[in-house]
């Protein structure tokens, strides 16, 4: 039987698991129990609770390898479907792009009970969206080229940033319940490039 070796160290690790290929594991004081789990661009993930031995995680992960076999392939095929889209957002007609955004935003701030001090729109290459201790947004006008359900993800994350300014356990899940698995939203988004091929 192959011995899959722990660090002992108690921040992150990565272990090469046989088979698998990269598992990070990630010792955490807010897990209840062993929690395995694969996403689109960030692999596979082991959370680690408080009190829980090397050999316990070793034979937990071993247990999975099966799992971990048949679900990787999906999500290294939705991975490569994600990535053939990339840099394909079309030329951006500013003026249109700042209305229709524009016009979201106030929808959604209404929809919602939202609101915001300003907006501005910018031509970014680093961020598709943010919110100042003021509730001043700013928002990527190349936002206008996305599928409307990633767009609305990075409006709805801004808006919720005038109530939670941090990015801590309950923003995620008030994101949740205002645009339903905030986590997948936020891996497809990274699929789109900022910047120009």
């Amino acid at each position: 039987m192959t011995r899959i070796p722990l660090p002992a160290t108690t921040g992150n690790q990565t272990i090469d698991l046989p088979g698998v290929g990269p598992v990070l594991l990630a010792p955490s004081q807010r897990a209840k129990r062993l929690v395995l789990s694969i996403r689109p661009f960030k692999g596979v993930r082991l959370a680690i609770p408080t009190g829980v031995s090397p050999e316990q995680a070793t034979a937990f992960l071993r247990s999975k390898q099966p799992w971990l076999a048949n679900h990787l392939p999906r999500i290294r095929k939705l991975e490569a479907e994600l990535a053939a889209r990339a840099n394909q957002l079309p030329i951006i007609d500013r003026r249109a792009a700042t209305r229709k955004l524009h016009h979201r935003l106030r929808e959604l701030a209404r929809r919602h009970a939202f609101s915001y001090n300003r907006v501005t729109f910018r031509n970014q290459r680093t961020r598709w969206g943010s919110c100042s201790g003021a509730n001043n947004i700013s928002l990527n006008i190349k936002l206008a080229a996305l599928p409307e359900a990633l767009c609305d993800y990075v409006l709805l994350h801004e808006l919720l940033h005038t109530r939670i300014k941090n990015h801590g356990p309950a923003f995620w899940a008030a994101l949740d319940l205002l645009v339903g698995n905030a986590q997948a939203k936020r891996s497809a988004l990274r699929a789109y490039s900022l910047t120009p091929p």
